[in-house]
């Protein structure tokens, strides 16, 4: 497989999606790590922010920003209430205080943003966007004119832009003011992944960074000439408006591990695995493995393991594709996936801490660790026969 170029510049396009936005922080976390150069950015509503951030430079204000990030630095809303009603914990809701800011909103049609306005105001540095070496284009929906905007950063009119950023942010669910005697709304209603802006602007080698926020995905047709990766969850990044201290350092760890799978080309479907074993390796890990283990595949699939002869043949013919089709692996899986899958499959059993990045051998220590304390508490009894076969492959060698 060809690897990532890391000699090329790049356009990114970072997706709307309100909270979701801190993954694109730790996507930009392992770019600045792996030295990716960025020539432009595209982004609308919280992509347009992030974009505008990462033009500015300053990680360290973009990670303090998100880390300290509240309902009520973005919208009018008493913080515990939006916490208790985003996790549905109804029981903790007062009844008053959220009928009292129901008639708030339905009163002003929507939520009020004046603090998302400041936190722009606040955070946002005009001059250092304009002069930064990335171009930067920010997409909003202008409801006056009922006409799509691309805006330019640098072609912005003087003491506009942070209008524009919070022009391109304005979700359905917010209150709309006029800015400049004109109404916006979310550039994500019209183009929320907006590939097509830096398409058009002659790039040709695009990471597209999604978030999967509620919004309308333009249909574009790539030319033959333009190359696009993907950095995507493969989780839940939780609600659009889940503003939460916790969620969003979880969704920023989230997107740096999944940067780091698609520009180092790390394996693994739920782990982050830098591989060190081959397809051969991998075959002769199972046909080594111990006659105990053997045995009780054979009994487990209720095999003849009386002829120690056609163990081998058992193993290749029989169980190996038995466990593959157990796996669910895709028909022309082959022997790295199947140990890898069986890895995964008993790390996750296991409790092994998902963000890191593993050899499998470092997996394979890592079970075993795990293993062994579960099995002096005596709760080993309780993982599934198919997971126990698994783990004593992976234990036992």
């Amino acid at each position: 497989m060809e690897g990532f170029d890391f000699s090329k510049e790049y356009g990114i396009v970072l997706e709307g999606g309100g909270a979701k936005g801190a993954y694109q922080i730790g996507v930009w976390k392992a770019m600045r790590e792996l030295g990716i150069k960025i020539k432009g950015i595209s982004g609308v509503s919280v992509g347009a922010l992030n974009g505008a951030l990462i033009c500015m430079g300053d990680f360290d204000k973009a990670i303090k920003l998100w880390e300290s990030i509240t309902y009520d630095r973005v919208m009018e809303v008493d913080n515990e209430q939006m916490e208790h009603l985003i996790k549905r914990e109804l029981k903790q809701l007062k009844l008053v205080d959220l009928t009292k800011t129901g008639m708030r909103v339905l009163a002003s049609r929507g939520f009020k943003v004046a603090p998302l306005k400041s936190m722009i105001e606040e955070v946002v540095d005009e001059n250092k966007i304009r002069e930064s070496n990335i171009e930067f284009y920010l997409g909003t929906f202008c409801i006056s004119d009922m006409k799509q905007l691309e805006i330019c950063a640098a072609e912005a009119e003087p003491e506009k832009l942070k209008d524009y950023l919070l022009a391109s942010a304005y979700f359905p669910a917010f209150k709309n003011e006029k800015l400049h005697g004109l109404s916006y709304v979310d550039g994500g209603v019209m183009n929320n992944v907006p590939i097509d802006t830096l398409i058009k602007n002659g790039y040709k080698d695009i990471i597209v960074v999604r978030i999967y926020g509620i919004g309308v995905e333009k249909r574009v047709k790539i030319p033959e000439d333009v190359r696009v990766t993907t950095v995507a969850p493969r989780v839940d990044l939780g609600s659009i408006l889940e503003f939460d201290g916790k969620k969003t350092q979880r969704n920023i760890t989230i997107g740096y591990f999944d940067a780091m799978r698609v520009f180092k080309f790390l394996k693994g479907k739920i782990y982050y695995v830098d591989a060190m074993l081959n397809e051969r390796d991998c075959l002769e890990l199972f046909l080594e493995c111990h006659p105990s283990v053997t045995m009780a595949y054979h009994e487990y699939y209720k095999l003849d393991y009386s002829n120690e002869a056609l163990y081998t043949r058992d193993m290749l013919e029989t169980i190996l594709p038995l466990i593959a089709e157990e796996l669910k692996l895709a028909k022309d899986w082959s022997y790295f996936d199947l140990y890898l899958a069986l890895l995964e499959l008993c790390a996750k059993y296991m409790h092994v801490q998902k963000y890191y990045i593993y050899t499998e051998q470092e997996l394979v220590n890592k079970i075993k660790i795990k293993y062994e304390l579960r099995k002096k508490r005596h709760d080993s009894k309780e993982i599934p026969p198919f997971v126990q076969l698994a783990l004593g492959f992976i234990t036992i060698q």
